[in-house]
């Protein structure tokens, strides 16, 4: 029997048992409910996860598929996992390029004062948190979208109907100069962790739902090499998550931004 520290040996034997259960050849998505989770690590011989959702969000946000499903696939496109109602998920078909959202490696950063305030970096918990705070306390969003904003809730936990219980990792409210209002749904991965569209996809249906007034603009967060921050805007186009904007940013100490540099970012406006 796998060891609960083994996630690896745990989980892929859960969610091949799961997907070979429900597969047949030619079809493009098919739902699951979480507690077939259980009736799969008994089958399969491994020891019961203490956190079931652990296993669907590692499979969202951590790691691949195992390669017995990713072979399922056919040419261009993959499999994901999406939430489908309260403890329902779902395997679906999308064309690839659609799975994950990569920092490209061809665009120049961007220096930014960094105005973090010093005892936040020396405690900040984990790199998802501390990516959320750089982002707030220099407002990249503001800088990023070209709107005021302010930070409404973090780790904004609700239900959308059909997808069941979805969390936000940093809603923000902003203002253009018109006066049009907006929700700014953020998402942040740092380390490992990937960002997704499938999180994207249902941050913009909480923000319909619970935010019906207001123009939905969702954003991505990535750590990237160096202490650089990607951001991205990105939005739903049947059933694809295409990125819109990415732009990259360096926080740096004032002093290292020197005239030549202020007057390039002046020509570029």
């Amino acid at each position: 029997m796998a060891k609960k520290t083994d996630k690896a040996a745990q989980y892929v034997p859960i969610i091949v048992h799961v997907f070979r259960k429900h597969w047949a050849r030619g079809m493009e998505e098919f739902e699951f409910h979480r507690d077939e989770l259980v009736e799969a690590a008994s089958a399969e011989d491994v020891e019961r996860p203490d956190n079931l959702g652990d296993v669907i969000y590692s499979f969202k946000f951590r790691r691949d598929l195992p390669a017995e499903i990713l072979k399922t696939a056919p040419k261009g496109k993959a499999w994901i996992i999406e939430g489908a109602g309260r403890s329902l998920y779902r395997f679906r078909l999308v064309e690839i390029g659609g799975t994950t959202i990569r920092p490209r490696e061809d665009i120049a950063a961007t220096k930014i004062p960094d105005s973090t305030p010093e005892i936040i970096g020396a405690y900040a918990l984990g790199d998802e948190q501390a990516l959320l705070a750089k982002v707030r306390y220099n407002r990249l969003i503001d800088i990023f979208l070209g709107l005021t904003t302010y930070s409404l809730q973090n780790h904004l936990r609700t239900h959308v109907k059909g997808m069941g219980q979805i969390e936000i990792d940093e809603i923000y409210v902003g203002l253009n100069r018109n006066g049009a209002h907006y929700a700014i749904p953020v998402q942040a991965k740092g380390g490992s962790d990937k960002l997704s569209p499938v999180q994207t996809a249902q941050d913009i249906a909480c923000c319909e739902a619970k935010f019906p007034d207001l123009i939905c603009r969702p954003v991505s967060a990535q750590f990237m090499e160096d202490g650089v921050i990607a951001l991205f805007e990105l939005t739903v186009e049947t059933g694809r998550v295409p990125i819109v904007e990415e732009r990259h940013y360096r926080l740096v100490p004032a002093e290292q931004i020197d005239a030549d540099t202020k007057r390039q970012y002046a020509d570029r406006s």
